[in-house]
């Protein structure tokens, strides 16, 4: 998934800065892995970011993401982290982040 954030340095710091282990609501995490996330890592480039999750099989992205903003603390989140951020250009309208599409994938080589 992508998302950019204002393009806005201090903006970027203070995202980031709220984002770590030590600053992040320990209400965030815990609510994300209540919704069938196992795993989630955002990479950013300049003011892009990409979010990358592994879910469990049963995850659904529209159930999940509107079950989540139910738990504790997300809808705050979700607020103060809308300071930051701002949809893609090419975003449709019900889009916050967005799917990307994988156009490659490396596979492992089995072992012999």
């Amino acid at each position: 998934m992508a998302l950019d954030l204002k393009d806005d340095p201090q903006l970027i710091a203070e995202y980031e800065r709220l984002h770590r282990p030590d600053v992040i609501w320990p209400e965030i995490p815990a609510g994300i892995r209540d919704c069938h996330i196992l795993e989630m890592d955002i990479y950013r480039a300049g003011n892009r970011l990409f979010m990358i999750m592994v879910t469990t099989a049963d995850f659904d992205l529209k159930r999940d993401f509107e079950r989540m903003v139910t738990l504790p603390r997300q809808a705050e989140w979700a607020a103060l982290m809308g300071r930051f951020q701002q949809r893609l250009p090419f975003a449709g309208e019900d889009e916050h982040w967005m799917l990307t599409n994988q156009i490659f994938g490396l596979i492992p080589v089995p072992e012999k």
